[in-house]
């Protein structure tokens, strides 16, 4: 998912230090709503649906998402900037991890959402081929050439039709950290992989765990396998073994699972060891580095952790929270991988007009401006002002998504049928958990991997 799936958000004693302040939201929001704003290029952000601003008033859009928590609070301001700029009404529907189920039984009991906020390439798909997706117009597609890198317009098309536009992005490259864990232990953020494993091993010797794991959420171990793959197999297998063109058989993934293993496979490395992993939930895994009583020094995972550890944790993003780059892997390259989420509109909603404004909303620099005040939030839209971030931090890697261009890797578990890489308790998400839970043999692994994946393909294909 933006992959980044099931966040939801724990409640905390105390969340004043956590808001952003008055002021920046007022003026990101005074942007969002200026009716006569511009968008890209000069040209004027019309209300959608006509010139009074309320052309949409008295009708309901039902979006849906796997969004909760503090993320979901965020998401809900960019649906008010909407409603106070169209008059219409919005509602949210959290899916939890499993959007194409959740998702299916609402058309099936014709109780279809409006929009849905796709986490995954591979369930976009899905959607486009089971019929059940709407094609977007020509001025959404005209908006998403003006703003987007050409990667991300290719990412929500099927055979060529745009059939979604990603609002919300995420580097997925990111290792966030405690300082003062760190200092403790005498240690600085490494630059290779061999050094970041020395460093934990040097952290867990001080008293403190290194590393917290959401093994609980199986998409974060298929995050950790992708940017050791990617870095150590290098851009042009990644891409392969994406489309399933090699097996994950190959010696290519069992080496980078041998790699993984040397973390997964120490227990003193592990906040709670390989069992206490295996009950942590992502949130959970934030709270252990940056929640009021840390366990680890340093959680892996994308940049929304920026969003819980300030909104949940009261945490100053730059200071008391920051991260490095996923480090190289043995003679690789550092690695870049993004997710998204995208809106698609389904065709048995009930309000087709207000689904596509809010969609071409989502194109805009104003809308993407609302969320990335807040926090937790990068946009892969490029006319966004990088002043628009609440930190440095956030910035810096905003800065970076844009400025790869169509260099950067889509998370390659979102590429996949939802089979195989989007379901809760399945496929890729089961069996890296498996793996978690003993990681001693990564060609058995790879066998398991490599099974599940070409059912989920056959079926794919077939369907």
């Amino acid at each position: 998912m933006t992959r980044r799936r099931s966040t939801t958000a724990r409640s905390t004693a105390s969340r004043s230090t956590a808001s952003r302040s008055t002021a920046v939201r007022a003026a990101a929001l005074t942007a969002v709503l200026a009716l006569g704003a511009t968008a890209c290029g000069g040209d004027p952000v019309a209300p959608a649906g006509g010139g009074d601003g309320k052309a949409l008033a008295g009708q309901t859009l039902t979006v849906a998402g796997v969004w909760s928590g503090a993320e979901q609070k965020n998401f809900q301001k960019v649906l008010d900037a909407f409603t106070a700029k169209t008059g219409a009404q919005t509602r949210f529907v959290s899916t939890g991890d499993n959007v194409s189920t959740v998702v299916g039984s609402k058309i099936e009991g014709g109780n279809a959402p409006d929009v849905v906020m796709v986490p995954q390439v591979g369930v976009l798909q899905q959607f486009a081929a089971k019929k059940w997706l709407t094609p977007l117009p020509k001025d959404v597609a005209k908006s998403v050439d003006a703003n987007y890198a050409p990667v991300w317009k290719g990412y929500g098309s099927v055979d060529g039709t745009l059939y979604g536009v990603y609002f919300k992005a995420s580097n997925k490259s990111t290792v966030w950290y405690s300082p003062d864990a760190l200092d403790q232990a005498g240690v600085k953020p490494p630059t290779t992989y061999d050094e970041m494993l020395k460093a934990a091993r040097t952290v867990a010797d001080s008293g403190t765990a290194a590393f917290a794991v959401a093994g609980e959420d199986g998409w974060t171990l298929t995050d950790w396998f992708e940017n050791v793959y990617l870095s150590q197999a290098g851009p042009e297998k990644y891409d392969k073994l994406a489309r399933h063109e090699i097996k994950w058989t190959d010696p290519s993934v069992v080496e980078a699972l041998k790699s993984l293993s040397k973390l997964f496979a120490d227990d003193k490395l592990l906040a709670g060891g390989r069992n206490g992993a295996l009950a942590t939930d992502f949130p959970g895994s934030v709270e252990k580095v940056f929640g009021p009583k840390p366990e680890a020094g340093m959680v892996y995972e994308g940049d929304f952790v920026a969003g819980i550890a300030k909104d949940e944790f009261g945490r100053k993003i730059g200071e008391d929270a920051t991260f490095f780059p996923f480090p190289p892997v043995g003679q690789g390259k550092a690695p870049v991988v993004s997710g998204g989420d995208a809106a698609v509109v389904l065709k048995d909603g009930k309000n087709q007009k207000a689904a596509m404004a809010f969609v071409e909303f989502l194109t805009t620099a104003e809308a993407a401006s609302v969320w990335a005040a807040e926090g937790g939030f990068i946009s892969p839209n490029k006319s966004v002002d990088l002043g628009a971030y609440g930190d440095t931090t956030l910035r810096s890697t905003a800065e970076s998504l844009i400025k790869a261009g169509d260099s950067v890797r889509f998370d390659m578990s979102d590429q996949a049928p939802a089979a195989f890489g989007g379901t809760k308790g399945a496929g890729e998400w089961k069996i890296l958990q498996d793996f978690l839970r003993d990681p001693s043999d990564p060609a058995r692994t790879a066998a398991a991997l490599e099974a599940a994946a070409a059912k989920a393909y056959r079926t794919a294909n077939q369907g």
